[in-house]
């Protein structure tokens, strides 16, 4: 897969809803239920990080739940990107860039998300072909007013900015042009998994799908 490509690919999964809810599970029990009530919520793209131990199960097991794009944050490795694409992670997202990063996500083909904070990180982005980015960690960098100067110079560069953002800060990141959506934890609050209230998930996936873009 060529930058290029994966960057379209990127493109089409950013623009099925405005926000990518960013999940932390650490009970694989917890997987199907949660993609079930997002998707039915209007968020079909799921982000499961790699931060637990459950991590790859909850991806085997969100992969199977209809309507749902799953994919794997949190990507620092080549083994990351083969064990993500193997548990059956259709893209991949990652805090940050490296060259071998980048290459193993060619090699396995799978789109990625790539992190930036700064206009420099976007300009090698951009130069090695990846037009869809993600900036991270937005609300520590500035927030929108800081996206919004970054992408001034470089409005060839589309983002899901990530990191702080809440259904409040959303609709300021969502104006601008050069935004596809968000990433946000807040759509599946920890609290909720544990008590399994799949409804009121729903209902926050609802509201976060309703955002104007």
């Amino acid at each position: 897969m060529t930058p290029a490509e994966a960057s379209a690919r990127a493109a089409e999964i950013c623009r099925l809803a405005p926000v990518i809810p960013v999940l932390v599970i650490e009970e694989v029990g917890h997987a199907a239920p949660l993609a079930r009530a997002l998707v039915k919520g209007g968020l079909p793209v799921l982000e499961v990080t790699l931060r637990t131990p459950a991590a790859l199960e909850v991806i085997r097991a969100m992969a199977d739940v209809e309507g749902g794009v799953v994919g794997a944050g949190t990507l620092l490795t080549p083994a990351d990107v083969k064990a993500a694409k193997a548990a059956g992670a259709t893209f991949g997202v990652s805090p940050g860039a490296t060259e071998r990063l980048l290459d193993a996500c060619e090699e396995h083909d799978l789109p990625l998300l790539a992190g930036a904070a700064t206009c420099s990180e976007v300009m090698m982005l951009m130069e090695r072909g990846y037009t869809v980015q993600k900036f991270f960690p937005a609300e520590a960098n500035g927030g929108a007013a800081a996206l919004a100067a970054i992408g001034a110079p470089l409005p060839q560069v589309s983002f899901c900015p990530t990191g702080g953002i809440t259904l409040a800060k959303a609709a300021d990141y969502l104006k601008l042009k050069t935004v596809l959506c968000v990433g946000g934890s807040w759509v599946a609050p920890k609290a909720m998994m544990q008590a399994g209230d799949w409804a009121g998930i729903e209902a926050l996936a609802a509201e976060a799908a309703a955002l104007p873009r």
